[in-house]
This record gives C-alpha cells, structure tokens and sequence, in this order.
C-alpha cells in the first residue's frame, strides 16, 4: 500500500472514525482503524461493536491495499504534524509494519491484520427517509440535554425517534427525559417515515452523530430497523445499535391542567436565574419562584453562602404560586428558546410544569419541581 493526503483531509476523517473508538478495551483489533486504499480514495473504518463510522477521502493512491493501525496514535501524530503538509503512508500491507512520512518526520507504526477487524453488520434496514442536516441537527440539539446517563435507566440513554400525530399534522418526534425534565421536539414527518418503529437512539450515538453533522449542509439519508439505524450523508456512513429498551409512555408526563400561565422574557429570565444560582448549594442548586400580578422573585439561599433574590416584571394574573426548580435544568430549557419570550404553564408546587417558546410549537419541555 502506497499513498498520499493531505494533513487537513485526513486529520479531519480520523478525528470522526477515531472517537467511536474506546481508550481502554480488552480486544486489540478495536482500538485500530480499518485503513483502505482503492482507485483515489482512501477509506478509514473504526466500531466500538455498539458503533460504527466509515469515513472516504480522496487520496493519491500509488498502490492500494488494506490495512489495521492504532487509531489514537494515528490521530495523535497527524494531528501534531504541520498544516499543509503532504503525508505518506507505505507499508507491505497486512500484520506488516507500516511507513508515515511527512517532511522531515518519520513514524513507523505497527498494524494487526485486517481479517481479525469486525464488521459491523447493517442486516436489513428496511425503513429508510432523509432530512436536511440543519433539521436533523436541531432535533438533537433541542433534545439531548434531557438525555438520562443514569446507566440502571439504560432505557433513557439516548433520544427516542418515532412517527406520531399532532393535531391531525403526522410528525416526526424525538423525545429525551432523565425523570426530571423532558424535552420533545417535532418536525413535519418526512417522506418514507410514516411507519418507522420508535426506536432508542443511543447516547453516544447522538454525541457522535452530532459532531458529524456538525458543520454539514448535506441531506441525510436515515434507514433503520427494529434493532439498528444508519446515517449515511457526504462522504461518512454512521450505524448503530439501537437501545433494547422500551422507552416509557411520555405523554402520561405532559399535564394537560397547567392553567397558571406565565410570560416573560427569555433571556432577562435565564440570566437573572443564573445570577441568583449563584448562591444554591452545589448538590441541589435550587432556585424558588414567586410569582404573583406581573411580578416574578427569584430566591436562592444556603448555609455556607447566604441568600439571593431578584425581581422580574412578567406577564401573569393568575392566583400567587411558589414553587421550586433545580436551576441547571432550568437553565438547559431556556437555552433551547430562541425566540424572545418563554412561556411557562404552571398548576401548584408539586406538579409538572411545562416550558414552551412562544415563537415556535414545535418544541415543548416539561420541567419537575423540587421542594425548596
């Protein structure tokens, strides 16, 4: 095998394909990355055996062939070789050691036979749609902070893609809940997915897949089954296992009764939450809300630190209420408000309350109380 890239062409594939692969694992053949070299493209494959990403870049190929190198290593002197330099990889191939020159540095890397390196089989995907990358990338976005990563819940370890209906509208819905807030985030349903089953995304899937489509303006072709799914767009193809779980009915969450409505300014709102946080202890950083005719108190106090309060003007006529939120969480929501004004829906100090943009119905958030 013989062949040269560019620095930044192949410093940016193997950041994507080395990070499914783990620092520590038991097998060897998983801490490499599958490297081939076919007419001008070089393709880099790397699978944890939960994940897997295939990655192709152009490439002067002067010989092709295949091989197995240490991913991280890989990474870890690509990385630190000059920008705009020209990388050489020759090497005899299979269990053979193998060359890395660019410019005056030389690495000599060892390589584990290909034969040994898994496949990740994709099986039949027989539910296939795609979606913009913006589109995709916003559904992740507005959802995966409420993603649990309590490992007992593996259940709600990873966001939950399914068909559903929404005043008559079929939509496409993702939903992630850790117990203490959910978020649910809904698109118009795009062609071919009316059927999908609900399936699990997992964690570290969605982590990955975000930062692939992190800067992308491709469309995203999505197939799936019961038991995998696969993002394939530009030059990077993604499959992952799915989560053998049943996610649980989320809609019994939502309250319908919140007839205590609230308006106020997001970003007056989520400042002035993070100015009095300030003082909440660190284990519970709870926050209490006052709220009464168009006035709003925030107040956070702990032994150690002392008290804090602050005032805001809102919009509200319903009967006083008082009750209290863990101010992270609340933090996380108003984050995914982009337009100016939150709405929040309330009942009594020990029931859901629910968060929404006032400019966008697409996205709802349901936030617990806590006793403060």
């Amino acid at each position: 095998m013989k062949l040269t890239i560019e620095r930044a062409a192949l410093q940016k594939a193997l950041a994507h394909v080395q990070s499914v692969v783990e620092r520590r694992t038991t097998i060897p053949i998983l801490s490499n990355v599958l490297v081939e070299a076919r007419g001008d493209v070089l393709s880099l494959a790397a699978t944890d055996m939960d994940i897997a990403i295939l990655e192709k870049v152009p490439a002067e190929i002067g010989a092709p062939g295949e091989t197995t190198l240490p991913a991280h290593t890989l990474y870890d002197i690509v990385r630190k070789l000059p920008e705009g330099a020209q990388i050489e990889l020759e090497g005899e191939g299979e269990g053979k050691r193998l060359e890395l020159k660019a410019g005056r540095s030389k690495f000599t890397l060892s390589s584990l036979p290909t034969e040994e390196f898994p496949v990740l089989d994709d099986g039949e995907l027989p539910h296939s749609f795609s979606l913009p990358a913006s589109d995709l990338r916003a559904l992740i976005e507005r959802t995966r902070f409420a993603m649990s990563t309590e490992e007992t819940r593996y259940y709600l370890n990873g966001i939950y893609l399914h068909a559903a209906e929404s005043d008559g509208i079929k939509v496409l819905r993702i939903v992630a809940t850790d117990g203490h807030r959910l978020a649910q985030v809904e698109m118009p349903q795009p062609e071919g997915a009316a059927d999908i089953p609900g399936v699990i995304v997992p964690r570290k899937a969605v982590a990955e897949l975000h930062k692939l489509i992190e800067d992308s303006d491709e469309t995203v072709a999505i197939s799936l089954s019961d038991t995998r799914i696969r993002f394939a767009f530009d030059h990077v193809v993604l499959t992952s296992k799915l989560v053998d779980g049943t996610f649980p009915d989320y809609q019994r969450v939502i309250p319908e009764g919140n007839d205590k409505i609230m308006e106020v300014d997001c970003a007056a709102f989520a400042e002035a939450v993070d100015r009095v946080s300030t003082i909440s202890t660190e284990k519970s950083r709870a926050v209490k809300v006052e709220i009464d005719k168009g006035r709003l108190t925030l107040t956070a106090s702990s032994p150690e630190h002392g008290t804090a309060t602050e005032e805001l003007e809102v919009k509200y006529d319903s009967d006083p209420i008082e009750i209290g939120f863990n101010s992270r969480y609340l933090l996380d929501i108003t984050q995914q408000i982009e337009g100016g004004t939150v709405r929040i829906d309330l009942a009594d100090a020990s029931a859901p309350t629910i968060v929404r943009d006032i400019a966008d119905n697409s996205a709802l958030y349901v936030l617990m109380p806590m006793r403060v």
